[in-house]
């Protein structure tokens, strides 16, 4: 598949200096699980900012690259999706966290907690705010905001295998309007601590 959405920034723009990209992946899987650690000790209560979102993205990827953290600056492809121009992510993002905040404070049912999974999840990835571990940050994302409704932390797919393709093509639906797939892996999932 060659669709840019398993991108990793070739060996020298690490800060670690590694060039094996099985240690490369090997850091960002102990960066992410470090992400999701901080995530699960926040109180539940935690209102999500841009802020809370940059941190997540620091300690993910901070100790590997020096862009961690910091809005994207550079315009990008990712698949068939061209994500808003780098000079629009600040206002883009502030809006996004205002309209998620706003949703979960109204969200009572079922049905109205998959739809903010649903707007979190995908709106994060079409605005694209970060060079690279957008669809893991957005998933951190997701998973905070699960958790504050009571339900246990979403998967969507395993890196390896079938589900990744499943989830790839219900984020191709979405990008064309059709957020049904998507919204059937979140249902599929969605289960209660």
């Amino acid at each position: 598949m060659h669709d840019n959405t398993n991108w990793t920034p070739s060996p020298e723009d690490n800060l670690l200096n590694l060039t094996d990209k099985d240690a490369i992946n090997e850091q960002e899987a102990k960066g992410i699980a470090l992400a999701e650690l901080y995530v699960l000790r926040l109180e539940t209560d935690t209102p999500i900012s841009t802020t809370l979102l940059l941190d997540i993205h620091k300690i993910a990827f901070g100790h590997l690259y020096d862009w961690a953290g910091k809005w994207r600056t550079t315009n990008i492809v990712v698949g068939q999706l061209v994500p808003p121009a780098p000079h629009q992510i600040i206002q883009l993002m502030y809006h996004f966290v205002d309209n998620l905040n706003f949703k979960i404070s109204v969200a009572t049912k079922r049905d109205e907690h998959m739809e903010c999974l649903l707007y979190a999840h995908y709106e994060f990835i079409r605005i694209h705010p970060f060079n690279n571990g957008n669809g893991r940050t957005g998933r951190i994302l997701m998973n905070l905001i699960a958790m504050k409704f009571g339900y246990k932390p979403l998967i969507l797919y395993h890196r390896e295998g079938e589900s990744r393709k499943v989830y790839i093509a219900a984020m191709k639906a979405a990008d064309k309007g059709h957020l049904e797939p998507l919204r059937d892996l979140i249902s599929v999932e969605l289960s209660s601590f």
